[in-house]
């Protein structure tokens, strides 16, 4: 038996942040009803990259709606809203990613729902609150991450901004939503009380970078530097960083520049090898790790480093991590198989349960398809 099994989750989220927490329900156990428009669902299944579809959806509304049912209804029209409050009074969480006000003006929001159905947990994702004057700004991934700063700590400091070439804060704000769901509904089952969890990217960006945010409001009141060489951490020393070797990258982490110049023999870098400077004077530092890293093989500096217990990694692909047994052993990949049957090979829920990873065959929903099991007149 998985978690969740035995509850209810209905979906009203668009994209990725709201569908995203309750995917993660989903392979937890609980039975999730994606509800959607009647004309063209979820924006998100035309939403297509890398010019890839399935079954005349994009593949990212499979990838992210996985495992779960779906019905359509329009929430301006009376008889389907009513349709809605009858399953909203079944339910045991209700996730939606309308902006501020439109739920009021539909008559779903929070206080209605709570008078339908005391002990739901009500969940909402927004892009920046609810307040303030930023509320009714698009929140979308990349504008958030721009907004917050985020985008000046990748690169290298000749760069311009550098932002997470993939949807970061969409995916760790639906795993905060999730931690927010599972939280109340601990705190319901002790005392029989509903909540009202919300979230927003904005202050998932915030919280990812609360490191830097914390250093940086204990220092100067200036943006933090980037290396010029090799960035991979703006408070980092050196050699924290990512370097060009003759047949691909390595990666090396937390290291004493004294131990690195020992086994490598390198007399340049051993003048660097007070602990006192690997900030001050990581720039300097980097440029001659840099320089004489180049003519090395990845695989000759990984057999001198890690038997000396170096944090280092070579830099790989896909095509190289997949072919690699660590991958394999991690068993990470599972078949799913859409609506109108067709296999789909995706990522499974990176949590284990009682030693037994967590996975299901079930795709995306057709817009409407499960209509009849869960509208009755």
């Amino acid at each position: 038996m998985k978690p969740l099994e035995g509850l209810r989750v209905l979906d009203f989220a668009q994209f990725l942040a709201g569908p995203a927490a309750a995917l993660r329900l989903a392979d937890l156990g609980a039975e999730v009803i994606k509800v959607e428009r009647p004309n063209g669902g979820d924006l998100c299944r035309g939403l297509v990259v890398a010019d890839q579809m399935l079954d005349g959806d994009s593949l990212l509304f499979h990838t992210i709606n996985r495992n779960k049912s779906g019905v359509s209804a329009d929430l301006k029209d009376p008889v389907d809203l009513q349709r809605v409050k009858k399953l909203i009074a079944t339910a045991d969480v209700m996730i939606h990613n309308f902006r501020p006000g439109v739920m009021e003006k539909i008559g779903l929001d929070f206080q209605t729902v709570k008078a339908l159905n005391p002990r739901i947990i009500y969940a909402s994702v927004t892009g920046y609150g609810s307040k303030g004057p930023w509320v009714k700004k698009p929140g979308q991934d990349l504008l958030v991450q721009s907004l917050t700063g985020m985008p000046w700590l990748s690169g290298d400091s000749d760069q311009g901004p550098v932002p997470v070439a993939f949807a970061v804060l969409d995916i760790t704000c639906g795993n905060h939503l999730s931690q927010g769901i599972m939280a109340a509904l601990l705190r319901r089952s002790l005392t029989g009380q509903g909540a009202l969890v919300e979230v927003d990217l904005m202050s998932s960006s915030l919280d990812m970078q609360f490191e830097m945010i914390t250093s940086y409001l204990a220092g100067a009141p200036t943006q933090p530097e980037r290396c010029a060489v090799a960035n991979a951490g703006v408070n980092s020393t050196a050699p924290y960083g990512i370097y060009k070797v003759r047949d691909g990258h390595i990666a090396i982490a937390m290291a004493p520049i004294s131990k690195l110049a020992d086994l490598l023999n390198s007399p340049t870098l051993a003048a660097f090898g007070d602990p006192l400077i690997a900030f001050t004077k990581r720039d300097e530092i980097k440029a001659v790790l840099r320089d004489f890293l180049l003519p090395k093989s990845a695989r000759e500096l990984l057999d001198v480093l890690e038997p000396a217990d170096i944090w280092c990694a070579e830099v790989l692909d896909w095509p190289r991590m997949m072919e690699e047994e660590g991958f394999k052993s991690l068993d990470a990949l599972q078949s799913v198989t859409s609506h109108g049957g067709t296999q789909m090979q995706t990522t499974r829920c990176p949590i284990r349960i009682d030693g037994e990873v967590l996975t299901s065959t079930k795709g995306a929903p057709a817009l409407g398809a499960d209509n009849a099991e869960y509208f009755t007149d």
